[in-house]
């Protein structure tokens, strides 16, 4: 039961004001047996769908976690699935009778029963090498499944700048609201492409690296010291944090639009 159906009931005077509220105390959480506690409010409360971490979960486990998922909320998304189970659980909720989004790449999938209503908001994504491509991937998909646009250029890293220039101009063009950007080696595109813009920039350090700057270190420690202003930094490899702070910033501002 979702929760207009409790305030329907409620205001029909079907049930009580304290049955209600032990049934929205309900709502919030789905336990899957032993396997999950599925947060099922998120998505009423902040915006942000439901992420479930693929990595080191079996088939069995993440076919009734994505199950149980679908059923209270009509949609959830996949990340970090491991190679060998992502065919098969696209065929899965394809049976389920979910539409079915994957990129191999990410190694993510977002299924849905229901169409992702549009939000208004538009979020940029730049990536500074092909190496960074998946962890973008990651952050576009969460993007869209929060209802916003999303712009993507990739390969417009520092080491042929006058690529990321028209690649800019467009995107201020389109009114973005933020912008992700993710970059591995040295991570230094974040830093100037804050310079140069006046929405949010959301840099993402991949681990694409070698020597002392390796899984992403170095990478994540320029953008952390970068003396920008307007620069937000995530985790390594984190393209779903990404999406979802880029979706949180311009579902909000879409709001103040209309």
């Amino acid at each position: 039961m979702q929760v207009k159906d409790i305030l329907e009931k409620l205001a029909k005077g079907n049930i009580s004001v304290k049955e209600a509220q032990r049934m929205l105390s309900l709502h919030t959480v789905e336990y899957v047996e032993d396997l999950a506690k599925l947060d099922i409010g998120r998505d009423m409360r902040k915006g942000v769908p439901e992420v479930v971490y693929g990595e080191n979960k079996t088939y069995s486990d993440l076919t009734k976690i994505a199950d149980a998922a679908l059923k209270r909320r009509g949609s959830v998304i996949i990340s970090k699935i491991n190679d060998n189970q992502i065919k098969k659980l696209q065929k899965f909720l394809q049976k389920k009778r979910a539409v079915v989004t994957v990129s191999e790449r990410a190694r993510t999938l977002v299924a849905s029963k229901n169409k992702t209503s549009s939000s208004g908001g538009n979020v940029g994504i730049i990536t500074a090498g092909t190496s960074d491509i998946a962890v973008a991937e990651e952050a576009r998909l969460m993007v869209e499944a929060m209802g916003c646009k999303a712009m993507t250029s990739y390969d417009v890293g520092i080491a042929g700048m006058h690529r990321m220039f028209p690649v800019l101009k467009e995107m201020i063009s389109n009114n973005v609201d933020a912008i992700i950007v993710v970059a591995g080696m040295e991570g230094a595109l974040a830093s100037v492409v804050t310079t140069l813009v006046d929405v949010p920039v959301i840099g993402v350090p991949t681990s694409v690296g070698y020597g002392f700057g390796s899984e992403g270190f170095a990478a994540l420690a320029s953008m952390l010291q970068s003396c920008t202003f307007g620069l937000a930094v995530m985790n390594i490899d984190n393209g779903i944090g990404a999406g979802a702070l880029a979706g949180t910033i311009a579902n909000r501002i879409s709001r103040y639009k209309k």
